[in-house]
């Protein structure tokens, strides 16, 4: 990947968190140098979003319990010309994003997604890999897009975001991102990034009934018919 770095380029990064203090230090000392980190706190309990505040993120707040719900109100708060996501246990480095941004502002991507690659056995528990692949391959059957992941390290203009209409809030959110905007005619870009041991358990992945009802929310993503008119956006994503 060209990550040629483009100094005047910044971007906002959604952090979405649920009592992550134990990894927001490592997390937040990686957004890279100018960028702005929006911390999105869903109801935290461990100190997470006095933690952020003090090692100078912005921290909002949403009540409503979310991975979805928390990273649409991230974007919402952005004003950066491009947003960028990272989940905030640091198992992905934000410092990676860099390169990403770079493929948006040369125009030779409107969406680059991470596909994680973990370093040693344990990472990625086996039954969140399976439903990750099963995932993967039915995206794959339904957009036409190669992509093995559907990681939440990605970037994207904010403006071309908005205009997707994405609507689920809790964890079909990256999916319905990466299918509107397949429909949309956007260009989609996969690229390897380690996949670090998390801070803390999942709570998502963390269990087989968090990853059921995962898979379950993205299912009901995949079975959504296009939305009518969708590639006449195909413009407002450039």
């Amino acid at each position: 990947m060209d990550v040629t770095a483009l100094t005047a380029t910044t971007a906002d990064v959604v952090l979405p968190c649920l009592d992550e203090a134990r990894a927001l230090p490592w997390v937040l000392e990686r957004i890279p140098r100018g960028w702005r980190a929006i911390v999105v706190d869903n109801g935290s309990t461990d100190g997470s979003a006095e933690l952020a505040a003090r090692l100078g993120a912005t921290v909002v707040h949403e009540p409503t319990r979310g991975f979805g719900a928390a990273c649409h109100t991230g974007l919402l708060a952005a004003e950066a010309e491009y947003v960028c996501f990272c989940d905030c246990d640091a198992s992905l480095d934000p410092g990676l994003l860099t390169g990403f941004v770079g493929r948006l502002a040369q125009d030779r991507a409107d969406l680059v997604l991470g596909r994680r690659r973990p370093g040693r056995a344990g990472v990625w528990p086996a039954h969140a890999r399976v439903g990750n692949l099963a995932l993967a391959r039915m995206t794959r059957t339904r957009t036409g897009l190669s992509l093995h992941d559907l990681g939440p390290l990605r970037a994207a203009r904010r403006q071309a975001l908005l205009g997707l209409g994405l609507n689920d809030r809790r964890s079909g959110y990256p999916l319905e991102m990466v299918v509107k905007a397949a429909d949309a005619g956007w260009r989609v870009e996969e690229h390897d990034v380690p996949y670090l041991p998390r801070q803390g358990k999942s709570k998502v992945t963390g269990t087989w009934r968090g990853t059921w009802h995962a898979v379950r929310d993205m299912r009901g993503v995949l079975a959504a018919p296009p939305a009518p008119m969708a590639a006449e956006r195909k413009a407002d994503a450039r």
